[in-house]
């Protein structure tokens, strides 16, 4: 025991989370993919360079071409939006500044957990042009010193600190990488935790450990910033999530990494095999897999249609965006337009769009479990947990990438490369079509093709890995989409077999193989919306569909549906939970802006992934999780109200979450609003989901309702043949 064992696991997560910040942006561009066919742009055919002699499948040649990852020059990028994040040598002033200030140099341990531009106020974005001065660079910092939380904001002008008063009574900021890594390191300075492992029958070498923020359920865990530490053991697999080591919590303060408290209440709990558990393609050794299916590529023998100026602002077709990765809500879209194909003018829609929060509880309420009830935003950083996109699997040929550049704890900058991709997607869907009968006597078929732009990023929250898409399309609509992989956290058991358990309900989920089961959860994903349409001032309509039932004689029919228009005044007004039997429909309209025919212009909000909380609303975790409560909500546009779970998420109360701002019933009506919208799902694991998790996605959409005077995209042009190359391989001689 008294020996330093070698974690392999911990290794691995070290290096993944600190490897751009010790490199201090030394970084290299990915390797050119030359694994699936490619055609050059003045070229229509691909040839082999293989005789078929030799094998019955043809090899392609492979065209040259630029790395999809190209290198990027952060040390000397600067701003050129308003909008734009923070460049490195931004962050080496912020550092730089804070450094020699008060509050830091009598601290004898300091973190910043949050680096961020401090956007300017939203009316002067609204006016800013292309070629104007920006406004003074400002960043908005939250760091600990002393064991107090602070926010404070940096300006990078005038070198001027300004400590502000906003940290609420309970919570604690967003982990650091280091918090992260640091608290699966303490517990091997335990003799219990040591000696309990080995009494388990796991060697010290094999030991991974993950930090599981522990939400908060009363006064016993007020005043101290803990986390609890759970462990797994890595022999004979990757896929570590698999073999828990049941039962044994270790209680760590995560300032001073003192352990509290060992809990040890599985040690009659085998630890699952490893057999059929790992997920890398290199260690399936089946017989039959997929290989059937040949590679595929979408080919754009002129390029992506889209650009993307002073590294974010995005072009493509009608659409015009700004798009900058963050460290907590992943990716922010702002400044949303459409261009109206009649006037040519380019129309507002969205002021800022992003992912807000993720409230991820576990519905097992025995001592190992009850307080996994993640926020994956507030406690995790989604973006912090963003890793590198891979090319071609994560997104397709054309892509472009986006690095994010986040600062470390002790405000070093770092590089997450390929963290965002842009591409144009084409899956055969159609943009609209419509065929005459033969009876009208018109020969005519009229089909387009619907071709989108999807921004995209991957965050693997430990065990779970989240892709959230925004898509957009040439008719206006907007799809947020969400997609659910990964690995399920599991839970070890005794059972082997179903015919062992005696009430199925008992066992909090599902036996999914010898010895583990998936405990059932549910995951929530609530967007942040700053709908501007046409202008700031707008207001939110129910429109409530409604049976109405006809008057004797009136007709043959005996009911028949209406439209019932109800514009929400407060913010109660606008409180929606879905209902199946009382439909209705959610439009963000602009009453002072007019059709042709004198319709308000608008947007409406197409709901999906419609899974609501069941959770008792005094329970702890839903107290905190409340803006689950509905699954649509609409306040006033308030810059201090971006997160659904508080800007202080971590072991909160609960007492600065969407929900409290919501019981001020503030007018809405024909104001600046934004919508808030959560994506739910309920899973109860299946076998299907072992040892690896096929994707599960649902989405809801933002999409224009008599915002064009008709359909926008009438005048799309068709493909024709002669407009595509025709790729194919071809043996040689």
């Amino acid at each position: 025991m008294e020996s330093k064992p070698f974690f392999r696991f911990l290794f691995f997560f070290i290096a993944i989370a600190f490897l751009f910040a010790w490199t201090h942006l030394h970084y290299a561009p990915s390797p050119g993919i030359t694994t699936l066919l490619d055609c050059a742009s003045n070229s229509p055919w691909c040839t082999s360079s293989k005789n078929p002699l030799q094998s019955k499948q043809p090899t392609l040649t492979k065209t040259p071409r630029a790395s999809t990852s190209q290198r990027r020059h952060h040390e000397s990028a600067v701003p050129r939006h308003p909008l734009d994040p923070l460049t490195v040598q931004e962050f080496n002033k912020v550092r730089k500044i804070l450094s020699s200030h008060a509050l830091f140099k009598s601290s004898n341990n300091y973190a910043l957990h949050s680096v961020v531009l401090e956007e300017p106020n939203k009316e002067l974005v609204l006016k800013w042009k292309k070629g104007q001065p920006l406004f003074p660079r400002i960043a908005s910092v939250i760091a600990r010193a002393n064991g107090v939380s602070h926010v404070l904001t940096v300006n990078l002008e005038t070198d001027e600190v300004t400590v502000l008063n906003t940290a609420p009574p309970t919570g604690y900021p967003t982990m650091t990488m280091e918090d992260m890594t640091s608290a699966t390191w303490a517990p091997l300075s335990n003799a219990k935790f040591n000696r309990t492992i080995i009494e388990r029958g796991v060697n010290l070498k094999d030991v991974a450990c993950l930090p599981i923020s522990l939400g908060w359920f009363g006064k016993k865990e007020e005043n101290r910033r803990l986390i609890k530490v759970q462990c797994y053991s890595m022999e004979d697999t990757a896929n570590f999530y698999m073999r828990p080591i049941e039962g044994l919590t270790v209680l760590l303060d995560m300032d001073t990494k003192e352990v509290v408290e060992v809990s040890d209440t599985g040690r009659s709990i085998p630890i699952p095999k490893a057999t059929n558990t790992d997920y890398r393609f290199s260690e399936q050794k089946l017989q039959q897999d997929l290989n059937s299916i040949n590679p595929i590529s979408i080919e754009q023998p002129k390029g992506p249609s889209f650009v993307i100026e002073d590294e974010h602002l995005v072009k493509w077709a009608n659409w015009e965006f700004h798009l900058k990765p963050d460290t907590r809500a992943g990716v922010m879209v702002s400044r949303a337009k459409v261009r109206d194909l009649e006037s040519g003018v380019l129309r507002d829609v969205m002021y800022k769009g992003f992912t807000s929060e993720l409230f991820v509880p576990y519905m097992d309420p025995t001592d190992a479990w009850y307080f996994k009830t993640y926020m994956d935003a507030g406690e995790y950083g989604f973006g912090l947990q963003a890793m590198p996109l891979d090319p071609l699997n994560d997104c397709p040929r054309n892509a472009n990438y986006m690095d994010g550049v986040f600062a470390a704890g002790d405000g070093v900058p770092y590089v997450r490369s390929n963290m965002v991709c842009v591409f144009e997607r084409y899956t055969g869907d159609i943009g609209w079509r419509h065929a005459e009968s033969p009876i009208t006597g018109m020969e005519i078929k009229e089909v387009r093709p619907k071709v989108t732009l999807v921004v995209r990023m991957a965050a693997s929250v430990a065990n779970y890995d989240y892709i959230v898409d925004w898509e957009f399309q040439t008719d206006g609509l907007i799809r947020i989409k969400v997609g659910l992989s990964g690995i399920l956290m599991v839970k070890g058991t005794a059972y082997e077999n179903m015919n062992q358990v005696e009430g199925q309900e008992n066992l909090f989920g599902t036996l999914l193989s010898e010895n583990v089961i998936g405990v059932i959860h549910d995951h929530y994903i609530t967007f942040y919306l700053d709908m501007d349409i046409d202008g700031s001032d707008n207001s939110f309509v129910n429109v409530n569909i409604k049976k109405q039932e006809t008057s004797p004689g009136e007709s043959p029919r005996k009911s028949y549906l209406k439209a019932v228009r109800n514009v929400a005044k407060t913010e109660k007004d606008a409180q929606i939970q879905l209902k199946l039997y009382d439909p209705s429909e959610f439009h963000v309209i602009n009453p002072t802006k007019k059709t042709r025919v004198g319709n308000p212009v608008g947007y409406k909000v197409v709901p999906g992934g419609t899974a609501a909380s069941l959770l008792d609303h005094e329970d702890p975790p839903q107290k905190r999780g409340a803006f689950t409560n509905n699954q649509i909500w609409v306040t006033p546009y308030n810059r201090s109200e971006q997160w659904a779970g508080g800007l202080f998420v971590y072991q909160s109360h609960g007492e600065d979450t969407l929900d409290v701002w919501s019981e001020r019933d503030r007018p809405i009506e024909n104001k600046d609003i934004v919508v808030w919208y959560t994506l739910g799902f309920h899973h109860i694991p299946c076998q299907e989901d072992f040892p690896i998790m096929p994707t599960v996605s649902s989405s809801f959409d933002l999409k224009p309702v008599n915002f064009f005077e008709s359909n926008p995209i009438l005048r799309a042009p068709p493909y024709f043949e002669k407009d595509l190359p025709v790729c194919r391989p071809a043996y040689s001689a």
